[in-house]
């Protein structure tokens, strides 16, 4: 047991280095300045291809803490001005606050705190010698949607939750201590959303993973995680998204199907969302093109964040359900490996009648703690009691057979019969001995073959007269 833990944790922290959760295409990204943040907002398909805004007549995420747990936001970008409410690295590396960008991939937590919950920004005025504008323009400025990348819920608030993964950590603690950490903290600081766009291409987790994961479903948050991505090695879906009741996000290109390189497979997955030509921050204030299930989560989990804002006593289960109830089916009919229950559809997600759901349709992390742990946990002492002597049991007492001498009979007859066989021999050897010299005289001898000891017949006419 001892070597395969051993194995398992050289294994999930090698593979949670080398995969930022389809950050993959994170290490691609194509920056440009602040100044064009205007053309970076229209980039942002998703918004109305997923029924986003829509969704927004309904909610915009208000009074909704996510937690991101990834490289570190950086809380000055333009777009992400009041929009974090707290947080703290568990690297060891990082910045106390969690907005230090930190890890192989600095980057990568900042474009997921954008994609989920970025304000965008107003452009300076520009100096102009035209007359002032018309009350009517004015009015109509102030209702234009801001400049910058506009998150999935504008109004919630995110809590950075720093961890160095991708390379070795300076700060020396490993992948599989930071996660667990950072779910349990995420959790005791008010979030009601956790987003993890993180993965490995093992599908299985380090014990020490289930309880942090057990507590958060125990305190109702919902967590949500990337499928991962086949170009980053993640042919399979991998932990954390592998765990049960996690909320899994698989991708899609930009023709609404599967992506082959931006997304991965698995019977965990839950639902899809766009993975490609995705657009958000950087640390710094500048802005960058990209692609994963990294940005996926955060769309997901943005919708998950209006979903609480609007119901905010709905249980987690049930929010799971209204995600993956009324997503689109896509693929084969029904829940498939590659788009779950189907493709992500907010306002029917924020709008829809939905039935309530006493379990959560993508299983229990309690469920299958009980019945793929029991092996692993102590059995409890058993109570004291009196100790009661056992009664003995009652044997037949051993005999041993005595000894009976033979009789005479017993001794003589073998020896009688085997002089008696020695006899005949005897008498048989005789006779054929008499027989042989009579012939040999009744034949006039016979000669001697030298140096063999074979007796030949010689013919007796060729006897010399």
């Amino acid at each position: 047991m001892t070597r395969a833990r051993a194995r398992l944790r050289r294994t999930v922290s090698a593979l949670l280095s080398a995969v930022l959760a389809g950050g993959i295409a994170a290490s691609a990204v194509a920056t440009a300045p602040a100044a064009q943040a205007d053309s970076w907002r229209d980039k942002e398909y998703w918004l109305k291809e997923a029924g986003i805004t829509k969704a927004w007549e309904v909610s915009k995420g208000a009074n909704v803490k996510v937690a991101v747990i990834d490289s570190g936001v950086d809380g000055s970008h333009p777009d992400l001005k009041g929009v974090l409410a707290g947080g703290h690295d568990v690297s060891g590396a990082g910045a106390p606050n969690g907005e230090k960008s930190i890890g192989a991939k600095p980057e990568h937590g900042t474009l997921v705190a954008t994609m989920l919950a970025g304000r965008g920004h107003q452009a300076p005025k520009k100096a102009s010698s035209s007359a002032k504008p018309s009350p009517k323009a004015t009015a109509a400025a102030s209702k234009a949607m801001p400049d910058g990348i506009m998150g999935v819920a504008p109004e919630a608030q995110i809590l950075s939750v720093s961890t160095w993964l991708g390379s070795e950590n300076p700060g020396g603690k490993s992948d599989q201590d930071q996660i667990p950490e950072a779910v349990r903290w995420a959790v005791d600081n008010g979030a009601k959303v956790i987003n993890i766009s993180l993965g490995s291409t093992s599908p299985e987790w380090p014990q020490s993973w289930d309880a942090a994961f057990l507590y958060a479903e125990q305190k109702d948050v919902v967590i949500v995680a990337a499928a991962g991505n086949r170009v980053g090695g993640n042919v399979q879906v991998g932990a954390p998204a592998t765990i049960p009741g996690v909320l899994t996000v698989a991708g899609l290109d930009r023709t609404g199907r599967a992506s082959t390189d931006s997304s991965s497979q698995g019977i965990s997955i839950g639902v899809a969302a766009p993975a490609e030509k995705l657009a958000g921050g950087l640390p710094g204030g500048s802005y960058a093109e990209w692609a994963g299930t990294s940005g996926a989560t955060p769309i997901v989990s943005g919708v998950a964040a209006l979903i609480r804002s609007k119901w905010p006593e709905m249980s987690a289960k049930q929010v799971i359900n209204r995600i993956v109830s009324t997503a689109k089916d896509s693929g084969t009919p029904g829940k498939d490996p590659l788009y779950g229950f189907g493709v992500l559809n907010a306002e029917a997600a924020l709008k829809d009648d939905v039935a309530e759901t006493k379990a959560n349709p993508l299983g229990s992390i309690a469920e299958w703690i009980r019945v793929h742990r029991r092996g692993n946990f102590a059995t409890p002492a058993p109570e004291p009691t009196t100790a009661v002597p056992a009664p003995q049991a009652t044997l037949p007492k051993a005999t041993v057979p005595v000894a009976v001498p033979p009789s005479q009979l017993d001794s003589a007859l073998p020896a009688a019969v085997v002089i008696g066989f020695g006899a005949l021999f005897v008498a048989i050897i005789a006779a054929g001995a008499v027989q042989l010299r009579r012939v040999y005289r009744a034949s006039g001898g016979g000669a001697d073959e030298p140096e063999t000891g074979a007796v030949t017949s010689v013919d007796p006419a060729d006897r010399p007269s």
